[in-house]
């Protein structure tokens, strides 16, 4: 990525990359030569073994560093001392030259294949650039100042007459190919499926493609290049999303489902997937320091996704956008009011944190679902058309294939099925969803994990939650996988999933009517990890929205969960939300009053939580209030500073927040003897008062998003 970063900014004579720097300018005269001989020395026998492609152009330049060394070594054997300052400054020129040289070399062989089919143009231009400035380098060499034998003259003089006549060279052979790749995708846009033979002499005999992993390689290149892309990259994204769509369909064609997938495999795979992300990890463990322009102001912590605000300033898009939701209208660096609340996408910033994070080896894992991943060009109708026909094998394997095909079926939809709304759509009018079902109960847990999560991910395109809905004993099936599932992940990704689904209004009572869903939500919110508390509190949340589950809700134990979860931060304002919806039935409120910790866990937050927590904190008493009576009052009205923890709200707090704080104050104002305890209230009445738009209904809106996995 880096070395391919260089050479498209040396092609168009923009910005170098980060790694352009990585090579000492700056050498000192007694360490050019060694630097020199050390970069030459690398290219010894790779002429033996030209890159797949380029072949002609790579053994050309290798050709003509090997005559390079010789003069290297001459100069050696003449000594520093005879070297005049000159000549000096043109080894380092030369130093550069070789090290650019060196980069490509390594690029074309270690790139993907169709990557280097498609770019074929366009790196026979930096083969050929290179060689128009050794000729240029030599042209002004001072050959004269070196006393230099005459066979080495000889050979520097045939190297600049031959690099002065070079031409730029497309390698016939590789034409073909890259022809060929495009006869391939254009068969997809007319709506024809290539001939699997056709398929097989091209990309595993001739590109020597020829297995499992070897396909996943180049499937993972070409997505790297879609999300760190530059605008006047070629080909497009659109046509990049159709290669790999080819590529995917290839990979199930041409290989199936047993070659390479075995448990190790998968297990691998897995394993590996489960480490992205985890960046502030890896940096630890690592002792990298994180360059400061890379870290959010907020966070602190290494950008995923930078995005400008319209002061100018950068933030982690996460980390503005939960500022903005908070209420704040400024610039949390600079203070100023912020013009408008547009985040545009920092391209420059994040494709120089992906190239640091490959220089020092730290996995950088974009956020698929940001405004700025997904902003790239609809699909073409050869993507459409290859994903159909990819997910149509994968159908059959699920309903055909033997148990460990099924597993590895499974495994794909899940990934096929992180990205895109068309993606979900296909796999699910192919029949994904019944078939996924009859795995959820399977004794294999990387069966179980794939499916439930497969479901989980298709689940998000709003069409697919009816559709499973509708499969019969679907629902029954994932409840069963969060009350007994054999992995966390598979349970923790099963609450997920019911999230989900709940966020259609008709199915939030039959969720939580499905015999032991919310029992295994509230035991998940009081035992689970921080994810799977994280995943149940925002179930029980939706399902709170109902105003049939509140009875369901106090006797499955929902109640008590949730007013422990006050204490936990993270999800302690979810929490509170969910609590400000049951409140509002006095059953609810009831259970909520005979709870010891619930006022004061909420009290807590109105002291200690977010801006958002204070809210729903706030909201939660409100409503307690309302319909738990006046026993409910004046336990709330008792609780320890609460006049003082009011009054903040009532000045500092979101719009929101100060309107149910207002309420609140009513409230109290009208309870008996209320002016024993809000004496010092005042102000807060006399703002009550006035305005009588603040008795609005309590409105709820909690930060909550469905994760792709």
């Amino acid at each position: 990525m880096a070395s391919a970063a260089i050479f498209s900014s040396l092609r168009r004579r923009s910005s170098p990359s980060l790694e352009a720097f990585l090579a000492p300018v700056d050498l000192p005269d007694d360490a050019v030569l060694e630097a020199l001989r050390a970069v030459s020395t690398s290219f010894s026998g790779k002429d033996k073994k030209a890159p797949f492609f380029q072949g002609k152009n790579s053994r050309s330049l290798i050709r003509k560093i090997g005559v390079v060394s010789v003069l290297l070594d001459a100069l050696s054997d003449l000594g520093l001392s005879r070297i005049s300052p000159t000549v000096f400054l043109c080894l380092k020129e030369l130093y550069l030259l070789l090290y650019r040289s060196k980069i490509l070399i390594d690029y074309v062989t270690g790139s993907s294949k169709l990557w280097l089919l498609l770019q074929n143009h366009t790196i026979s231009g930096h083969f050929h650039d290179i060689n128009q400035e050794i000729s240029t380098l030599f042209d002004v060499f001072p050959l004269s100042e070196i006393n230099l034998c005459e066979d080495v003259r000889e050979q520097i003089d045939l190297l600049r007459k031959h690099s002065r006549k070079s031409r730029l060279l497309i390698d016939r052979n590789d034409e073909c190919k890259r022809l060929k790749l495009y006869h391939f995708l254009n068969e997809f846009e007319k709506g024809e499926i290539p001939d699997m033979n056709e398929l097989y002499i091209f990309f595993v005999e001739k590109l020597g493609i020829c297995n499992v992993e070897r396909c996943r390689s180049e499937i993972e290149f070409l997505e790297e290049q879609i999300v760190n892309h530059d605008d006047d990259l070629e080909p497009s994204s659109s046509v990049l999303n159709g290669f790999v769509a080819l590529m995917r369909y290839c990979r199930f064609l041409l290989f199936r489902f047993e070659d390479g997938d075995g448990d190790g495999d998968l297990g691998k795979w897995k394993r590996r997937n489960k480490t992205k992300g985890l960046i502030s990890r890896e940096i630890a463990d690592t002792f990298v320091t994180i360059p400061k322009d890379f870290c959010c102001p907020i966070t602190l912590e290494l950008m995923h996704s930078p995005v400008l605000v319209s002061t100018g300033q950068t933030y982690d898009r996460a980390s503005i956008v939960r500022w903005l939701e908070e209420g704040h209208s400024t610039c949390p660096k600079t203070g100023q009011m912020l013009v408008h609340t547009k985040l545009v996408p920092n391209l420059a910033l994040r494709n120089l944190i992906v190239q640091w994070c490959m220089a020092n080896g730290i996995p950088y894992d974009p956020p698929e679902n940001n405004a700025d991943c997904a902003a790239s060009a609809p699909p073409s109708k050869a993507a459409v058309e290859a994903t159909k026909a990819t997910a149509a094998l994968l159908v059959e394997e699920l309903a055909n294939g033997t148990p460990r095909a099924k597993n590895v079926a499974a495994w794909e939809i899940r990934l096929l099925a992180k990205t895109g709304r068309e993606n979900r759509d296909y796999i699910a009018e192919a029949g994904a969803i019944p078939l996924l079902k009859r795995l959820l109960p399977s004794a294999d847990a990387f069966a179980q994990e794939n499916s439930v999560t497969a479901l989980l991910n298709l689940s998000i395109y709003d069409k697919n939650k009816s559709r499973i809905m509708d499969v019969e004993g679907c629902l029954g099936a994932i409840v069963g996988v969060l009350r007994y599932g054999h992995t966390t992940e598979a349970r923790e990704n099963s609450a997920a999933t019911l999230f989900s689904l709940s966020a259609v209004h008709e199915y939030k009572k039959e969720i939580a009517q499905e015999d032991g869903a919310v029992e295994a939500l509230a035991g998940m919110l009081v035992e689970g990890t921080s994810r799977g508390k994280k995943d149940a509190v925002t179930a029980l949340f939706n399902l709170s929205t109902h105003p049939d589950n509140c009875a369901r809700m106090i006797d499955s134990g929902a109640v008590r969960a949730l007013v422990g979860a006050l204490e936990c931060e993270g999800i302690a304002e979810e929490a509170a939300g969910a609590m400000a919806l049951i409140v509002r039935q006095p059953i609810g409120a009831e259970a909520v009053g005979k709870e010891e910790g619930a006022v004061v866990g909420l009290t807590g937050m109105m002291r200690c939580g977010t801006p958002r927590g204070k809210e729903n904190a706030v909201a939660a008493l409100l409503e307690l209030c309302r319909s738990g009576g006046a026993a409910a009052t004046q336990r709330v009205l008792k609780a320890p500073s609460m006049a003082s923890l009011l009054q903040s709200v009532l000045f500092t707090g979101t719009k929101r927040a100060r309107r149910k704080a207002a309420s609140l104050a009513r409230v109290f104002q009208r309870c008996e003897n209320s002016s024993l305890h809000f004496g010092g209230l005042g102000l807060g009445y006399a703002f009550a008062g006035r305005d009588t738009s603040f008795a609005a209904d309590v409105s709820m809106p909690v930060s909550i998003s469905v994760p792709v996995l």
